[in-house]
C-alpha cells in the first residue's frame, strides 16, 4: 500500500485523485504554482508544495521541481493525472531513478515508445490486432520533409501532436501549399502545451463518428474493457458531449472491437487505465491513437460500469 502520493496536477482530476487516496487511507501532497495556492485540492491535501510560477512550463511541466517536492515530503509515488506529464516517459524514468513510483503506463515494450507516450508506436500493434489503419503521410513531422512525402497522398490530412490531448495540437490541411505552415503552427502549439513538438499526419475522414473504448490492465496479464463512449459531438476538436454506450453500433461490432482492444493491450504488456480511440465510418473502425492515462471522460464510464466490475 502506498503511504503518500504527490498529485502533480490541478483542477478536477487532482480532486478525483485526492478523493481516491483519502478513501484508501493514503496521504496526499498537492503541488501548485504560485497562482494556484488557494485551489480546493491544495487546501484539502495533507501537505502542499509550491513548484514554480503560473506558466505550466515552469511548474506543472517542471519535472525536477515535482520530483524534488516528492523527495522533501517523503512521498513514495507521483500521480500525474491527465495532460501535463501524464504520458511523458522521461518523467517516469526520472522518477524511477529516485525510487519513486510514477503512475505511468508500463509494459514490456514501453522503452520503445519514443518518449512521447503510446501514439506513434502503437500503430504497429494496431495494424496487426485492431482494425483498418489510417494511412500515414509521415510518422513524425520534422517541418522539412513532410511536404515531399505528402504529395503522394491526396489531401485532406490531419496533423496531430504526438504528446497532445484534449483537442490541442490538431490541424486539418486541405492543400499541399498550406502544409508546411500548418506543421509549424501545430509544432509550436504542441511545444507550448505539452513540452513536446513532435507531430504526425493521418488521412482525414470527412464525416466519421468518434468512438473510444476504455480499458483497465493490472500488470499481471489481466485486461478488461469497460465498454465504449461516443464523443462525436465536438467543437474545434474538443469533445462537447459524451454518450455511453455508443448509439448505432451493433452488439457484434461492440464485442469484436472490445476484444481487439484487450488483445492489443495484452500484446504490449500494458498496465494502467487507458482509452483506445477510433473513427467509425461506413461500418468500419479506424484506429486513431491510444491515450495511455485516465481521461476527462472517465466519469461517463463510471456511471455505466457495475460496481463489481470497477
Amino acid at each position: 500500500m502506498l503511504e503518500k502520493v504527490v498529485i502533480a496536477n490541478r483542477g478536477e482530476i487532482a480532486l478525483r485523485i485526492l478523493r481516491a487516496c483519502r478513501e484508501l487511507g493514503i496521504k496526499t501532497v498537492a503541488v501548485h504554482s504560485t497562482a494556484d495556492y488557494s485551489l480546493k485540492h491544495v487546501l484539502l491535501a495533507d501537505e502542499s508544495v509550491c513548484i514554480g510560477p503560473p506558466p505550466s512550463s515552469g511548474s506543472y511541466l517542471n519535472m525536477p521541481a515535482i520530483i524534488s517536492a516528492a523527495e522533501v515530503t517523503d512521498s513514495v509515488a507521483i500521480h500525474p493525472g491527465y495532460g501535463f506529464l501524464s504520458e511523458n516517459a522521461d518523467f517516469a524514468e526520472a522518477g524511477g531513478k529516485e525510487r519513486l513510483r510514477i503512475h505511468w503506463p508500463e509494459g514490456r515494450n514501453h522503452p520503445h515508445h519514443g518518449r512521447q507516450g503510446f501514439r506513434n508506436p502503437c500503430h504497429e500493434v494496431a495494424r496487426r490486432t485492431l482494425c483498418a489503419r489510417l494511412r500515414r503521410a509521415a510518422r513524425r513531422g520534422s517541418g522539412r520533409e513532410p511536404a515531399g512525402r505528402a504529395r503522394y497522398r491526396l489531401p485532406p490530412i490531419i496533423i496531430k501532436a504526438s504528446g497532445g490531448g484534449g483537442g490541442r495540437g490538431m490541424r486539418v490541411v486541405h492543400s499541399e501549399a498550406s502544409l508546411l505552415n500548418a506543421i509549424g503552427i501545430t509544432k509550436a502549439e504542441a511545444r507550448a502545451a505539452f513540452g513536446n513538438d513532435q507531430v504526425y499526419m493521418e488521412k482525414f475522414l470527412e464525416r466519421p463518428r468518434h468512438i473510444e473504448f476504455q480499458v483497465l490492465a493490472d500488470g499481471h496479464g489481466n485486461v478488461i474493457h469497460l465498454g465504449e463512449r461516443d464523443c462525436s459531438m465536438q467543437r474545434r476538436h474538443q469533445k462537447v458531449i459524451e454518450e455511453a454506450p455508443a448509439p448505432g453500433i451493433t452488439a457484434r461490432q461492440r464485442r469484436i472491437m472490445g476484444d481487439r482492444c484487450v488483445e492489443a493491450c495484452k500484446a504490449v504488456g500494458y498496465r494502467s487505465a487507458g482509452t483506445l480511440e477510433f473513427l467509425f465510418e461506413d461500418g468500419e473502425f479506424y484506429f486513431i491513437e491510444m491515450n495511455t492515462r485516465i481521461q476527462v471522460e472517465h466519469p461517463v464510464t463510471e456511471l455505466i460500469t457495475p460496481a463489481s466490475t470497477s
